[in-house]
């Protein structure tokens, strides 16, 4: 085989060689192989979770079920009321979003048929430019937006606070929670309903 043969031959099985690389690549990125490191198994949401003595799932669920049943069977939600909830605090040493424990609690309010909630001072901001946008932008038919200063105000207003004690030595952890929950009369400021849950966690190390 003469020089130019040989040299014809070589550039060929590397651009042969190149084009297989190059299919291989756009495999990889098209169909990325996906590999699961662990056992995933689905869990009881309701079952109790003791993991930790931290605030957890099961605490949330005992807190919303009392505070929910507690303000049911009261009966001030005569006439389907409208309520808002103000502030939610934290004054545990971890975080919690309290959040989500007022989110459990006003679904099941909600569920019952009750009560109307209102948007929070936290939800507020979305209303407003919703408002804004349908009547300020001229998208939207005349008689078919939404009228400004139509909203419907609050009758009460939901204030939540979580506490915590924390005791510990060499051997053992216990903690102390207490959830408190009040419904204020927003136009004459009385607290018209208030209760608490309390719960107890202790770890052996």
């Amino acid at each position: 085989m003469n020089t130019k043969n040989r040299i014809q031959r070589s550039a060929l099985i590397l651009a042969f060689a190149a084009s297989t690389l190059a299919l291989s690549a756009c495999q990889n990125l098209s169909s990325p192989t996906v590999r699961f490191d662990r056992q995933v198994n689905y869990g009881d949401a309701k079952a109790v979770e003791l993991v930790t003595n931290e605030f957890g799932s099961t605490d949330l669920q005992m807190i919303a079920e009392k505070m929910t049943g507690g303000l049911l069977e009261t009966g001030i939600f005569q006439g389907r009321p409208t309520v808002t909830i103000s502030t939610v605090k934290n004054k545990t040493s971890e975080y919690i979003d309290t959040t989500n424990v007022m989110n459990s609690i006003q679904t099941s309010l909600v569920k019952s048929g009750k009560v109307r909630f209102v948007r929070s001072i936290n939800e507020m901001q979305a209303g407003v430019d919703e408002l804004q946008r349908q009547n300020q932008s001229g998208l939207y038919k005349q008689g078919t937006t939404a009228k400004v200063g139509q909203m419907t105000a609050a009758k009460y207003s939901m204030e939540g606070e979580l506490t915590s004690i924390v005791k510990q030595n060499n051997a053992t952890k216990d903690v102390y929670y207490k959830f408190t929950l009040k419904l204020f009369d927003v136009q004459e400021g009385t607290i018209e309903w208030q209760d608490e849950k309390e719960i107890r966690k202790t770890s052996k190390r």
